[in-house]
């Protein structure tokens, strides 16, 4: 009887421990979706998108699934994340399709009057009065193409890299499989993350190629930053979720 009831108390331990850690990966994911590049902020030598912020967590979360459940649920979590990536452009879009309320019932903060014509991600260009969802559906659906698309070539590619380096070390060194993983993947996901946000812009004339090439950098820049400075708490939680989840 004890011993089913500590086999039952580790098996909640472990969905449970996998749930948080899926829950901050989802979470991370979908903030980057709806604020994107709604704001740019200067951290020292880095112009960021307000919604690349908690991104870097992402692969964190990935490489903890990957130490502690393995490559299969990595993978499964990617897999849910994706559809949650096409869950939010789906409602997105139809939050566009649908018809707004009529000008009586409308609330004060619907529809803003622009000052000036501004350009859109996607090349467009707004001006005179426009709607709140409008702007921001203009500014962010773009973003969310490409992030997805980012995230399909970065996130399966960091699961990848990341057990094909635990094979190669024979599971010495996991220093080395965290941060060569996901430094190659966040490299992969700056550079197609601003290429797809904002090639129409840079074609169309709004963009310059430095400007474009200082947006791909600060990207990649903060992400290597932190690429590095989660390989402390990596360790950490590796140390303590093993004995907590009796893993090998």
């Amino acid at each position: 009887m004890q011993l089913h009831d500590d086999i039952d108390l580790i098996s909640r331990r472990r969905e449970q421990v996998f749930l948080l850690l899926a829950g901050f990966f989802l979470c991370s994911m979908t903030m980057l979706n709806i604020i994107g590049i709604t704001k740019f902020v200067q951290l020292g030598p880095m112009a960021l998108a307000v919604g690349v912020l908690p991104y870097p967590l992402t692969f964190l979360c990935t490489d903890l699934v990957s130490e502690l459940y393995g490559k299969r649920r990595a993978n499964f979590m990617v897999t849910v994340g994706l559809i949650m990536n096409v869950f939010v452009i789906a409602i997105m879009a139809i939050g566009n399709l649908l018809p707004a309320v009529s000008p009586d019932n409308q609330p004060p903060w619907q529809v803003l009057s622009l000052a000036q014509e501004i350009s859109t991600p996607g090349g467009a260009s707004i001006s005179g009065s426009v709607e709140l969802y409008f702007l921001i559906y203009s500014c962010t659906s773009g973003a969310v193409i490409a992030s997805m698309l980012a995230y399909v070539a970065a996130q399966y590619c960091d699961v990848q890299l990341y057990h094909f380096w635990k094979q190669l070390t024979q599971g010495k060194h996991l220093w080395l499989r965290n941060n060569f993983s996901t430094l190659i993947s966040q490299g992969v996901d700056s550079f197609m993350v601003i290429t797809v946000t904002f090639g129409a812009v840079y074609l169309a004339g709004g963009l310059s190629l430095q400007q474009m090439m200082v947006l791909m950098g600060s990207n990649y820049l903060f992400k290597l930053c932190a690429a590095l400075l989660d390989t402390i708490p990596l360790y950490a939680a590796v140390h303590y979720l093993r004995r907590y989840l009796h893993t090998e």
